[in-house]
Parts: C-alpha cells; structure tokens; sequence
C-alpha cells in the first residue's frame, strides 16, 4: 500500500501509545487519510475517539471543517487502559470486520451477511488488504456521505490510489478472505457507487476518469487458470448507438444500473516428452453474466424493467506466452460444432369446388415448408504468431449476422416475434434466463497445445490473457429504436512451472 501513496493507517493504528500517553484534556488522536487539493476545502481525517466512562474506543471518518462532521463512525471497541498498545489484536480483526460489513450495506442487498476470518495472524500481507479494505470504505463514504464540495476534489484523489492497489496482491488476498459470495456482493455495493457517481458526472457534463472502473485478477493453481473480472456496464466504452443519447431516462436507468461479471477458467497440463514438452490449454468455463446493481423493485420504479439491460454479444480472447525463447510451435483444434436452432415456416393454399353433380367436384391444395438451421453461437479459434485467439461470436436468429457490428431493422425491432423479443424467457434462448452465457468444455473443450523445449523444464514460464467482451443492448419488451454496443478490455498475467 505504501507504493500507492495512501496513508499506512494498519500501521499507524498499530504504533498509537497507551492511552496516558494521548495529548492532555483530549480524547481522541487523528490521522490526515485525505487532504482536498483546495485549501479553502476541509481534509478527511481518520479519528479515534475513546470514553473513559465505559472504556470503549471508537473510529470516524471526519470532515474537518471549523465544526467537525463525522461521516461514518465505526461501532464502539472494549479497550484496557493499562495496555501498553490500545488496540490488540482482537480489535484489529472486529475493525476490519465493521468496515467489509459497512462496505457491503452499501449495496442494493440489505442482509445480513456472516463474515468468519481466520486468526489475523495467519493473513500475510494483512497490513495491506486492512488498508486496501479502509479505502475501499473511504470512497463509499466520500461518494455517499461527504459534501459537495469535499467530494469531487477527494474522490479525484482516492480514484488514483484505488486503481493501484486493485492491481497489487492485497485484492487477490482481500478476495480469498472473502470468498466468492461475499466478493460479487462487495463488488456490486463498489460498482453501484462508481455507477451513481459516473451519473452525477454525466448530469454535470464532465469527463473526469473515475476510480477502478474495471476490476480483475488471476490466479494459476491445482491445473486450473483463472481469471476473474467485474465492470460497471456504464463505464464500458460505447462502440457504436444508434443515436449520441439514449433520450429515454426510464430505459437509461436501466442500462446503467448493470454491471459485467465474468470468468474465464481454463484447465492446464504439463506433459513432458522425451525430446520436448507438451503445455495444454483447454476450456473448462466461460461465464459472463449482467447483474443488477440495484433492487427489483426500484428497476422497475424508477426503470424500464428488469428485462431491459445489455447482453453478451462476442467475447475475445487472447492468449501468448510472454517469453517465446523455448516456445516451438502452436496449434489449435477445429471451430467447435455448435448446437443448432431449427427454424420451421410453412405456407399453405387450400380450395374447393363442389357442384350440385358429387362427380364433378374439384379440389386443390398446395404447401410449403422452408426450414432454416442457424447457430447463435459460433466459436473459432485461430494463431497469429505463438497466440492463440479464441472468439465466441453471436449471430442474429434471423438473417444470421454478427450481433455485435450489426444493426437490426426497424421492423425487426418493432417485431414481437424476433429473436431478440422476450430473449430471457423463450425456449430458443441464447442466454441462460438470467441474461448471461456459459461455454463449458463440454462443447468448447478442444483447446491449444503449445510445444516447448525442453531447456524450459523447472522453470516458470508466463502467459498473457488479453481480452476484449462486447455487450449489445436490443430493446426486449420495451417500445424503443434505441440501440447500442459496449466493450471492455482487460489483461492479466499468468504464471505456469513447466515440471
């Protein structure tokens, strides 16, 4: 955290002196956690305030104007006057465990939500995820709580020492102490207050870059390669609309209250040859899926529905060991067979003619059956140099065009019966019913094989995974010609030993 430039509060909390020692006729001690760039503009201070009476301790954040606010105070810690240090251990963990809670009740989610660590003493790097946790909480409270004025000037600051440490190992050490549950939740209540503060930007009609708007990270253990990836969707850069604005402020709400959550888990073997070394990649799940970032019932207050949001459209992978010295060759399997949707029309004419005489009746029919077999999903998979590109690309259900660089006519968009109509309850689906895809490896399984020279046996070779997903709004039920594509990019990095 220190390389981020935010202040080191774990430590700072740690070295406090025993209460006698705090300044005379005070009860609290303070810490600069963000000074506004104007001075005519208060700074945000962490302060710890202590009450002999019942010997409890407790934290705020804390505007420091002329009359002090607090902005968010912590629960109240038993203390022991006569410790040499204030704040044991058991506070520590207690403190840490108020502030992921606080971080989560931001979220759309009101539950209660049951956080169990192991002992402190066995998180390595816990000075770095405690502090990573408290800034976390500090640009929540300063989107949500601080002043106008105090907000834009800090939150200009903390953005920049977010976007560090999510990409340091104090997330991936935060992540696992969460486990999966507990971090789409914590990642939703993040997303939502970037989501709500890119909307007052947008209303007041300026740029500035926000904090973390992608967050991601990988992992490489027990043959699995994983990364793991969350976006607000309105933070995705627009590829094309059908017009500069969505003009529709209920439709709006609800493609803005989205975000992206993916991962791509990838199954590695190592195979070791007599002359050279087989690396294997295969599929094992791709998922992406767009979740709501508010409750179901102020979607469709305040919305057009829950109904109305993006949907995968391609996503794009690429995949490169970074040092190709001992790499030999690459190759890939075929474009893997996709599951195919019959699309049956028939046309029928039908006449008689029956006169008095029963000899002399006349009949005619007629008919017609055109049958059309079309795949939603395609997959390819090609080489440029030692990469492999992996490419899962959606087609229309009715001309058979790439979603994601097409448009759809008006008349299609206007058609009850088109594809894209009621698309998360259909039985012809291209999605699962809650909006997103999955590509298992038991469809797409045929994966890439690197070959490697042998002089790379022992050591740790790594891979590049770059990305790219593109999510496509089409209305659904509501009445709109309103259409636009977003896309993401992201890139991680891979260890593997060849042993």
């Amino acid at each position: 955290m220190a390389s981020s430039g935010f202040p080191d509060i774990f430590s700072w909390i740690q070295s406090l002196p025993p209460i006698s020692q705090w300044p005379p006729k005070s009860s609290n001690v303070s810490i600069s956690i963000c000074s506004s760039p104007s001075s005519s503009q208060p700074s945000l201070k962490l302060s710890i305030s202590m009450n002999p009476q019942t010997a409890t301790l407790s934290f705020s954040i804390v505007a420091d104007f002329n009359l002090p606010i607090a902005l968010w105070t912590s629960k109240h810690f038993k203390f022991s006057p006569n410790n040499i240090k204030p704040i044991n251990q058991e506070t520590i963990s207690s403190l840490l465990v108020n502030v992921i809670e606080d971080v989560l009740h931001y979220g759309s989610n009101k539950n209660n939500f049951l956080i169990k660590f192991l002992k402190l003493d066995s998180i390595a790097n816990l000075e770095e995820v405690f502090n990573l946790s408290f800034l976390a909480l500090l640009c929540l409270v300063c989107i949500y709580e601080a002043p106008a004025g105090l907000r834009s000037g800090c939150l200009n600051i903390l953005k920049n020492y977010l976007a560090d440490c999510w990409s340091g190992q104090a997330s991936k050490s935060l992540m696992k102490l969460l486990g999966s549950n507990l971090e789409e939740e914590w990642m939703r209540s993040m997303n939502l207050a970037i989501t709500n503060w890119i909307v007052e930007l947008q209303a007041e009609q300026r740029t500035l870059k926000t904090p973390s708007p992608l967050f991601s990270y990988a992992i490489s253990t027990f043959g699995l390669l994983k990364v793991q990836l969350y976006c607000p969707v309105i933070a995705m850069d627009i590829e094309k609309s059908s017009s500069p604005s969505c003009g529709d402020e209920r439709l709006q709400f609800s493609l803005n209250y989205h975000q992206l959550e993916g991962v791509l888990q990838f199954n590695y073997k190592v195979i070791v040859k007599e002359r050279w070394i087989d690396v294997m990649l295969n599929v094992d799940n791709i998922r992406c899926d767009i979740v709501r970032l508010v409750n179901e019932t102020l979607m469709n207050e305040q919305g057009a529905g829950t109904g109305e949001k993006h949907f995968p459209s391609r996503i794009s992978l690429q995949i490169t060991p970074t040092r190709q010295t001992n790499v030999v060759s690459v190759s890939v399997s075929k474009s893997s067979e996709n599951p195919t949707r019959e699309i049956g029309k028939e046309k029928g004419i039908e006449g008689s003619f029956e006169p008095p005489n029963p000899y002399l009746a006349f009949k005619v029919s007629a008919g017609e059956t055109i049958t059309m077999s079309l795949k939603p999903w395609k997959f390819e998979e090609s080489v440029y140099g030692y990469s492999a590109n992996l490419n899962w690309f959606l087609h229309d259900g009715v001309d058979g065009r790439e979603v994601f660089s097409s448009k759809p006519s008006k008349f299609q968009l206007i058609n009850p019966k088109a594809w894209f109509k009621d698309r998360y309850s259909s039985a012809y689906r291209p999605f699962t019913r809650q909006g997103g895809v999955i590509f298992a490896g038991d469809e797409y399984g045929e994966g890439v094989m690197w070959k490697v020279d042998k002089a790379a046996l022992g050591k740790t070779m790594e891979w590049e995974i770059k990305g790219w997903i593109w999510l496509t709004y089409w209305p659904n039920k509501h009445k709109t010609f309103y259409t636009e594509t977003r896309r993401l990019e992201f890139r991680e990095i891979l260890k593997l030993t060849i042993a």
